[in-house]
């Protein structure tokens, strides 16, 4: 927490002293983003640049339920085709098919579903045939 400027102390020079100190105290090293490019220099302005992105930190999407639902299958089957070993495809799959189970029995608002669960079985036999031929 900083301090109170002190009387009679001109503004920049307090604030001045505040920066040198925390920089002698190792508190700008290692930031999250430390040496990396600010993503937004050369996007065009956007007055809601920090909404949207505390919307994507905090997972949350723009899709209706039945839409994320898809996109989330889609990459699914993404995750499988360069899954290493049987266990992550079978992790995989099982896991998106619970969460299609649950919106089979309970449809979401939105759009139809329009999806039924993976075959885990025949996509791991795809699984395996896709690594023999390589």
């Amino acid at each position: 927490m900083t301090e109170r400027k002190p009387p009679g102390v001109s503004f920049e020079s307090f604030v001045d002293r505040q920066i040198r100190e925390a920089a002698d105290r190792g508190e700008f090293e290692k930031l999250p983003g430390w040496g990396k490019p600010m993503a937004s220099l050369d996007a065009p302005y956007d007055e809601l640049w920090w909404i949207k992105g505390k919307l994507h930190r905090e997972g949350f999407s723009a899709l209706p339920p039945s839409l994320a639902l898809r996109k989330e299958a889609e990459d699914a089957l993404e995750k499988v085709r360069e899954a290493r070993t049987e266990r992550r495809v079978r992790d995989v799959l099982t896991e998106v098919n619970e969460k299609i189970r649950a919106a089979l029995l309970r449809p979401p608002p939105g759009p139809p579903l329009n999806l039924t669960e993976f075959d885990v079985e025949a996509a791991v036999a795809d699984w395996r045939a896709g690594r023999e031929g390589a």
